[in-house]
């Protein structure tokens, strides 16, 4: 996959991915990765611009996230975003102090002439800021952009070195003209025409599936919702009939479910064994109250009963599975200092022992594009929304 990409770095925020599902609504593929990813891991992806994502710690705490400094010289636009502001400030030799005043909502800014960032937008704009700290003293050769009535830096910026900063929120939907910030700071600066769109995914997604795959066979996890059903349709696109679907009644589903999902792949002509194992989940999870604990019984139950049916029908190579970004996010942490929200059973459930090799052709995509991939591939839209 060649794409121009915006890499946002993870600070802890609950925004950071909303953030990159917005650039890729705007068709700029954004990919997120630890705070603490090198200068040399980033430029591996060839990024047309780095974005510092807020998150809830001060620049002066004790262990305070920092990112590597080289990426202010590193020739990128760089945007840093509320903390993200703050970091950038005090990397550079700016200064940043708490905030007499601080502002937790709805704040009003207005915004100075030659401001890049703003250029599309009214000159003043109600916006989301979330911070406890200011910026007292912006860093040598930024100027002030826009400003608010408790913060007199709300925006900075050094159009000539590349580096923005906001002290709100553009990702957040409370941010007047926030996607046309983003929007302005993708097309731009960073210079994106937009080349993310989700036919070019299925047909790239196709092509890795047919590479990865080869000549072998595979075995996909079917729950009969959107995401393992995009991705059965998806690998089946690559591969035909060398693919097998297994759908397991985990002994909760919802009434008739099972006879709906039979219905589906028999109009779309996908090959399904329907495995009744409600009695060995139910069991193995009988006393079991932990949540994490049942995830990662859920996980291992649901390999066996896949190396179960997969020996009955034959060898299978690889297991197909529905994975998504937001999966992977949550189960490798790349919050820093925050914790993991949860394991996800298609990934921190996995056991080492599997058997398997994954095939995951929807893990990079959130929630919203897996649907749109679905209408792409031909799914009745009352099905994918």
């Amino acid at each position: 996959m060649s794409h121009q990409t915006i890499v946002v770095l993870d600070f802890g925020s609950q925004f950071t991915q909303l953030i990159a599902r917005r650039l890729r609504e705007l068709s700029v593929y954004t990919e997120i990765l630890p705070f603490d990813a090198s200068l040399e891991r980033i430029r591996e992806r060839r990024p047309a611009g780095i974005i510092l994502s807020g998150g809830p710690k001060s620049v002066s705490d004790s262990g305070a996230p920092h990112c590597d400094p080289a990426i202010y010289a590193a020739g990128v636009p760089v945007l840093g975003i509320c903390y993200g502001m703050q970091l950038m400030t005090h990397a550079l030799g700016g200064q940043v102090a708490p905030a007499p005043h601080r502002e937790f909502g709805l704040a009003t800014i207005s915004i100075g002439i030659d401001a890049p960032l703003f250029d599309t937008v009214p000159r003043e704009l109600r916006v989301w800021a979330s911070h406890g700290d200011f910026v007292k003293a912006v860093p040598a050769g930024f100027r002030v952009t826009a400003t608010s009535a408790n913060a007199p830096v709300a925006a900075m910026a050094a159009p000539a070195r590349g580096l923005y900063a906001l002290l709100f929120h553009p990702e957040v939907a409370h941010t007047d003209f926030g996607l046309e910030i983003l929007r302005n700071f993708a097309y731009n600066v960073c210079g994106c025409t937009g080349d993310w769109t989700m036919q070019s995914f299925v047909e790239e997604a196709t092509a890795r599936i047919r590479q990865q795959v080869g000549d072998g066979k595979v075995v996909c996890g079917l729950s009969g919702g959107v995401d393992s059903t995009v991705a059965a349709v998806l690998i089946h696109r690559a591969i035909g009939d060398r693919l097998t679907c297994i759908c397991v009644d985990n002994g909760v589903m919802r009434q008739d479910e099972g006879e709906q999902i039979k219905r589906r792949f028999e109009r779309m002509k996908l090959p399904l064994v329907f495995a009744d194992a409600a009695d060995l989940f139910l069991t193995r999870l009988a006393g079991v109250s932990d949540p994490e604990t049942k995830r990662k019984v859920i996980g291992a139950t649901f390999i066996d009963v896949f190396e179960r049916e997969a020996q009955v029908l034959g060898s299978f190579d690889f297991l197909g599975q529905g994975t998504l970004y937001p999966d992977v996010i949550e189960s490798v942490s790349v919050v820093g200092p925050s914790a993991p929200i949860k394991s996800h059973h298609n990934v921190g459930g996995l056991p080492d022992r599997m058997r398997f090799t994954l095939v995951e052709p929807l893990r990079l995509l959130f929630k919203d594009e897996v649907r749109r991939v679905g209408e792409e591939l031909g799914l009745e839209e009352e099905f994918v929304w």
